[in-house]
């Protein structure tokens, strides 16, 4: 595991770089407007919140008040009550998403599979009753039910590390954002059937060079022959799975008690940082992809 004076370096690091230059391209409202420092420096806020999702807590309430204030008072010495904190979040979420984004994603090695996954804003008992994300988040069905709230859906390597990732209402169509999701890979994608479409397999192979493979259903007409290194990685595409488990049951991506939108896309975020910075991600193994190339 990670130590968390290494994860606040490496956040502190890209911050020294990315703040100053955000404030040099911020459009001014010509109004001076008085700026307060804070205790805390945004650097330490976002390890706060990685780390929350690198622990065993599954409350961030409980994590913070029982962890931080009493054990990381050295390493914070500007720490602020829960509230306050809470107050702070918000203002971390850009600067998240743009770590994540430059700092956090892997590398495409050929080898690629696409998957989406439901999260869950509230119960289903609650959504005539839910206001948090009305107007944003709408009903959809996975194999396991209905649900409210959205889906999340991304993009890994043969080595389980994240490649891209968008969020979408939970009614859109999976196939929706695959084009986005895949415009800097190369190589082949592979996908459950939820992914077949002949308009989106020639989309990719034209326009970006991407392969899409999915199994075939059993009444295809003119099915081509898979070849056998395909055939085996299609059997591997399990290893999404594997990462989405984790990401809802390690780094916690989910919950349906959130109070707003922003800090419902700071907790996802943090949870795909808190990911990404897993040493030991599942992985298939070099010797599996012996002789794709060829």
């Amino acid at each position: 595991m990670e130590s968390l004076v290494e994860l606040f370096c490496d956040v502190d690091d890209f911050c020294q770089a990315f703040l100053p230059t955000v404030e040099e391209k911020v459009l001014s409202s010509g109004v001076q407007t008085r700026k307060r420092d804070r205790s805390l420096i945004i650097s330490e806020i976002m390890t706060i919140l990685i780390h929350f999702h690198q622990s065993h807590y599954r409350n961030f309430k409980a994590y913070y008040l029982e962890y931080v204030l009493p054990n990381l008072r050295s390493e914070f010495p500007g720490l602020v009550s829960y509230t306050r904190f809470v107050d702070y979040m918000p203002s971390a979420l850009i600067p998240l998403c743009v770590y994540f984004k430059t700092a956090c994603l892997g590398d495409c090695t050929g080898v690629s599979f696409i998957d989406s996954t439901s999260l869950d804003v509230c119960l289903n008992q609650r959504i005539a009753s839910h206001k948090v994300f009305r107007g944003l988040a709408e009903r959809g069905k996975t194999s396991t039910g209905w649900f409210f709230g959205f889906k999340l859906h991304l993009v890994i390597n043969d080595r389980g590390e994240l490649l891209n990732v968008t969020l979408t209402p939970a009614n859109v169509d999976d196939r929706k954002p695959v084009p986005s999701l895949v415009r800097r890979l190369f190589g082949k994608v592979f996908g459950d059937k939820g992914y077949i479409s002949k308009p989106l397999y020639d989309l990719l192979r034209q326009t970006i060079g991407v392969q899409l493979i999915t199994k075939l259903k059993s009444n295809a007409k003119n099915r081509l022959p898979m070849e056998w290194i395909d055939r085996i990685l299609i059997r591997k595409r399990a290893i999404v799975e594997t990462v989405i488990d984790q990401l809802k049951n390690i780094s916690q991506i989910e919950h349906s008690r959130h109070r707003s939108v922003g800090n419902f896309m700071v907790n996802l975020m943090c949870g795909l940082i808190a990911y990404a910075h897993q040493p030991k991600k599942p992985s298939l193994g070099r010797d599996a992809l012996v002789g794709l190339s060829a």
